[in-house]
């Protein structure tokens, strides 16, 4: 199976990646405005926060692999800060945020490399053994997949990203 490169993937994507042999696609021309450099996630007051990885000036059919991360804001502050807000009360943020969180200390120079790790690491860690929690209600746990979509062309748009259920699953 072929991927495009994802930012944060809903869990669609991950279950995609992850159901058979994937091959992120590298050759591709860069789309803007996609899962490629953003993702949704949801804070507590169940407002939809996009995150946008920005990315330096695209020319017309530019590679993907060939896309450059910007600097010129802080945006992987801004972006720990949003993740943090949003799922620090959850249940396993605790245990998972600190294999997270260097990504958002370090400058990646290429998306692709971003991308890639961040994926990686999600995997791993949804394949771990989720620590006993004890006592969780069950009401407190909210998984809302419902496969939205915004377009047949991205489908994964209109999803939350797989964070939602790292941490509370």
């Amino acid at each position: 199976m072929i991927l495009p490169t994802a930012y944060l993937p809903p869990l669609s994507y991950m279950q995609a990646y992850m159901s058979e042999p994937a091959t992120i696609e590298q050759m591709e021309t860069f789309e803007k405005q996609t899962f490629r450099n953003r993702c949704l996630i949801r804070d507590p007051k169940e407002a939809e926060i996009r995150l946008t990885v920005p990315v330096g000036k695209v020319e017309h059919k530019q590679l993907t692999r060939d896309i450059e991360i910007s600097y010129q804001s802080r945006w992987q502050h801004q972006h720990w800060i949003a993740i943090e807000s949003a799922y620090r009360h959850k249940p396993y943020f605790v245990y998972f945020a600190d294999y997270l969180k260097p990504f958002y200390e370090k400058e990646y120079k290429w998306l692709l490399d971003l991308n890639d790790g961040l994926t990686e690491t999600i995997l791993s860690l949804l394949r771990r053994e989720r620590p006993r929690l004890g006592n969780v209600s069950q009401a407190a746990r909210t998984n809302d997949w419902s496969g939205e979509t915004w377009t047949d062309r991205h489908p994964w748009q209109k999803e939350l990203s797989v964070l939602d259920t790292l941490f509370d699953s």
